[in-house]
């Protein structure tokens, strides 16, 4: 159950990238920039357009669009793993953040290592982590594999492990993208009870998915996305049911344009 106090704010978020031309169009361009050591033109990429949010503490939010709608980059700035052009992010207590499959970690280090490096990384003390430790490497079924390497281990265990640090370390704020859809049925299942019990303990969750099914799983609110704009944000249902009336009327545009 959501309460009126915000976990999360942002204020005219806008992240806009530089896209350099590598190739240049003209033989000219290329001479200029080989003998004047300048990069040729830059056009920008607006990937987030202004977003103002308001999520609630105990609020399961849902994050969905089409591929380059700003997703990954919306979680990511609210997250500060990316820094925004302009505007604010405003955050009350700890986020974890799970962005893609071994994110975070050293490949050279073992389980255990990487679990005491992101602990310290988030603030935690060594007696912190020593009191989760065990539970991390239980969750993630790694035990027996948890002085190995990680960069020995399958894109499964990493999932596996990736998860149960990010939600093993006390967070108050949840970001997930996508990382479940590797996972099997069995750890998929465990995730989502965990999700389940964290939502009922008061805390905050957000969720990038392509995978509606997951989302209408475990989100009771939607935000969708589109050419870095919020597009719709509320009910999980009612934005879905937007979504795929959105993309019904894309396919037919394209379905058209092709005819022709």
């Amino acid at each position: 159950m959501a309460s009126s106090e915000l976990a999360i704010k942002t204020e005219n978020l806008t992240k806009r990238y530089q896209v350099i031309h590598d190739r240049p169009e003209r033989l000219k361009d290329l001479v200029i920039s080989k003998l004047t050591f300048r990069k040729l033109p830059a056009n920008q990429l607006l990937a987030l357009d202004n977003i103002n949010l308001e999520i609630r503490r105990g609020e399961a939010v849902g994050i969905i669009g089409p591929n380059g709608s700003g997703k990954t980059t919306l979680l990511g700035v609210i997250a500060r793993v990316i820094k925004p052009t302009t505007g604010e992010v405003y955050l009350s207590g700890r986020v974890s953040v799970l962005l893609e499959v071994g994110a975070g970690f050293h490949p050279d280090l073992t389980a255990v290592e990487n679990i005491y490096l992101n602990g310290a990384i988030i603030g935690l003390s060594r007696a912190e982590i020593d009191q989760v430790r065990e539970e991390i490497l239980d969750f993630a079924e790694l035990l027996q594999f948890q002085d190995m390497p990680v960069r020995t281990y399958s894109a499964g265990m990493r999932l596996r492990l990736g998860f149960a640090v990010a939600t093993h370390l006390h967070p108050d704020i949840l970001l997930i993208d996508e990382a479940l859809a590797v996972g099997d049925e069995h750890f998929q299942q465990k995730c989502y009870d965990w999700m389940d019990n964290f939502r009922g303990q008061g805390a905050t969750l957000g969720l990038v998915s392509h995978d509606l099914a997951a989302i209408r799983r475990v989100c009771d609110r939607c935000i969708r996305l589109e050419d870095g704009q919020v597009r719709s944000d509320g009910p999980t249902e009612e934005v879905l049911s937007a979504y795929r009336q959105s993309a019904a009327y894309q396919e037919q545009g394209s379905g058209e344009m092709r005819r022709r």
